[in-house]
């Protein structure tokens, strides 16, 4: 089986209209809530709106992420406030993360933060993420660490956070958590799906006995073949398109009422 790239449809499709950006991000955080993600009303995913302005779409305060439809996402600024009146309230201290990468990051539509169970423990352990499988080879030299200095709720943090991230598309939040970013939602979410599962396979491989890593020479080879770079005989750059499709299938037949 050839590895699958995370590289084609979110960089060369159309613009996106709000009520598409809309729907995509009330379906991730649905899948989020349907593969156990979440911590009850708190963390976030944010997804820039197009335009100069520099607007966002995040969840409404308080809700569960079960709970968010497209039109209950509110819109904020950089600073993390209401733009439009809304019923509901936000979270600016949890946007101080958010609106940093998004502000350096012009690639970073997306931003996705989880505090998960195996996430949260790999950001416990002082060598990070190991290339003990597959899933975690995607991630090879490719993941930003930064260092846990409380609660984000301090803006100045703000530069060491963008700094750490650098170029990299995911990073640890050590003794906090994990973020992705992505060109769309879509992307960030199942980049986040494969981060958490390499985590998860790293605590369960640690539990087990004495563990077996591979080259750096076939870590990086591994995954420069995700990322699309490597020279193969086959490649499959339409494989996170179709699991992409297959969530939004799996989400119509379970929970229409995410695109209300």
């Amino acid at each position: 089986m050839s590895a699958p790239t995370v590289t084609s449809q979110a960089r060369t499709s159309p613009a996106k209209t709000e009520a598409e950006l809309r729907r995509e991000l009330a379906a991730v955080y649905r899948l989020l809530a349907h593969f156990k993600m979440t911590d009850l009303i708190f963390t976030h995913v944010s997804v820039r709106l197009p335009g100069p302005e520099h607007h966002f779409l995040i969840n409404p305060y308080g809700l569960l992420f079960e709970e968010i439809t497209a039109s209950n996402l509110v819109k904020i600024g950089l600073d993390g406030e209401l733009v439009e009146p809304s019923e509901y309230h936000v979270n600016p201290a949890g946007f101080v993360i958010h609106g940093a990468i998004h502000e350096a990051r012009p690639d970073a539509q997306c931003v996705l933060h989880t505090h998960t169970k195996a996430g949260c423990a790999v950001a416990a352990q002082e060598h990070g993420l190991l290339p003990l499988n597959q899933i975690s080879m995607e991630f090879y030299n490719r993941v930003g660490y930064h260092d846990y200095e409380g609660i984000a709720l301090n803006t100045a943090e703000r530069v060491r956070l963008v700094e750490d991230l650098r170029d990299h598309p995911a990073m640890i939040l050590r003794n906090h958590g994990l973020l992705t970013v992505g060109a769309s939602a879509a992307e960030a979410f199942l980049r986040m799906f494969y981060l958490e599962k390499a985590c998860d396979i790293q605590i369960a491989a640690q539990a087990s006995g004495e563990l077996r890593v591979p080259s750096p020479e076939i870590a990086e080879h591994t995954a420069r073949q995700f990322a699309g770079e490597a020279t193969d005989d086959y490649t499959d750059d339409q494989a996170y398109e179709m699991a992409w499709a297959a969530l939004l299938r799996m989400l119509d037949r379970t929970v229409p009422d995410y695109k209300d």
